[in-house]
């Protein structure tokens, strides 16, 4: 197969570059689009890759400013030539599921989420101080992003949705039923400690929509010590608001952080996350976690078992959540076994041989058998939800 990788944009590091170095690790010789590149903001392997950019790598600051190109995006997708190949595997969060591909073409759409600032904009506003010329300019734009997003989504022949939560939101946004496929955690790296230290533990940056403001009014209230990894533009308003027992460490380093999984009481997951890998990496270390029964933790913490879950998003909820956690006895083992579901041997496994049956059916699609080929490939697990194995 000729296979092409497809990518919203490389100049910030995140959870979405870790999912497109393992398709990269699957099909090494496909070349990635994508809108824009900045070599020095990612890691140096990705220089060695065949990144392919579009007209916007030649707009002003845009690789530093590229939110204000936001009505740019479309068109650089749209304005690829993907007729050459086989297959065409977007990884998307907002865009880049929009490349246009020919009926031999066959595009998997890997979907981080559906995007966020277009679907979930009063969520989006209701966080950001966001000026009052902003939130007067930005709604007309915001529902012809909608529309185009409900249009491009039509192209893809199948989504995979990398949680439950994502592929409820396919359906419910696009009118298109999504299989399940975890994204890749590097569970290899973490592995518990000797003992449980006295501290609690939170990652992240520091943004509002990751409601670490709820972990620092728990913890005022409650006295407990927690740490919080991560840096952002609320470090200053939390570190105002926060007692003596609520400790901001800024950016650590990969050593550091393996050492404050596998020695915190717990782990601290306040947000809705599409679905956090954060909480993956604590079990892997054997550390529960405390987490809102929201997004992608409804999949990755098993009540009781690996942690427990609140279900109101403030502060009380998370003190009393806090409290059933010290009431419950945990498995070391069970907790890393729960981790392990999402390792990147998992990932690549499922993955490869997802896009290998698709492919195979693509070429059948003709035949009676085939006629639905866009609805995907499901089985029904005892979730009761569609997924994948």
């Amino acid at each position: 197969m000729r296979i092409a990788l497809v990518h919203d944009f490389l100049n910030q590091y995140g959870g979405a570059e870790r999912v497109l170095e393992q398709l990269h690790h699957l099909y090494p010789d496909a070349p990635v689009y994508t809108s824009m590149y900045e070599p020095s903001t990612m890691p140096h392997g990705y220089r060695g890759w065949d990144i392919r950019t579009s007209f916007m790598q030649r707009l002003p600051m845009v690789t530093k400013r590229h939110q204000a190109y936001l009505m740019a995006y479309p068109m650089a997708f749209e304005s690829f030539d993907l007729s050459n190949y086989d297959l065409v595997i977007s990884n998307s969060s907002a865009f880049c599921k929009g490349v246009v591909t020919g009926p031999e073409t066959l595009h998997l759409s890997y979907c981080l989420t559906p995007m966020r600032w277009a679907w979930r904009y009063r969520d989006y506003v209701g966080h950001e101080r966001l000026g009052p010329f902003a939130r007067f300019a930005l709604p007309p734009f915001i529902h012809y992003l909608r529309l185009w997003d409900v249009t491009s989504a039509q192209r893809v022949d199948r989504f995979v949705g990398i949680s439950r939560a994502v592929a409820a939101r396919v359906r419910k946004y696009y009118g298109r039923e999504a299989d399940i496929i975890f994204p890749p955690v590097d569970t290899a790296r973490f592995a518990p400690g000797v003992g449980s230290g006295d501290y609690y533990l939170t990652v992240g940056r520091l943004v509002p929509y990751r409601r670490i403001d709820l972990v620092v009014d728990a913890f005022n209230e409650l006295g407990r010590p927690v740490k919080i990894v991560g840096d952002g533009r609320d470090r200053s308003r939390l570190e105002a608001r926060a007692s003596a027992n609520v400790t901001f460490l800024g950016k650590v380093d990969d050593d550091m952080l393996t050492e404050l999984y596998a020695n915190c009481r717990a782990y601290l997951f306040p947000g809705e996350e599409d679905f956090g890998i954060a909480p993956v990496e604590a079990q892997a270390a054997g550390r529960p976690v405390v987490a809102y029964a929201a997004g992608g933790a409804l999949d990755t913490v098993q009540e009781g078992e690996t942690g427990v879950l609140f279900h109101e998003q403030t502060a009380p909820a998370l003190v009393e959540a806090v409290g059933r956690l010290e009431r419950t006895s945990f498995d070391v083992r069970r907790i890393r076994a729960n981790a392990e579901r999402f390792s990147v041997s998992v990932f690549r496994e499922q993955f490869g041989a997802y896009v290998a049956q698709s492919y195979r059916e693509w070429r059948l699609r003709g035949s009676p058998e085939q006629s639905d080929f866009r609805r995907g490939t499901v089985s029904v697990q005892s979730t009761g939800e569609r997924s994948w194995s």
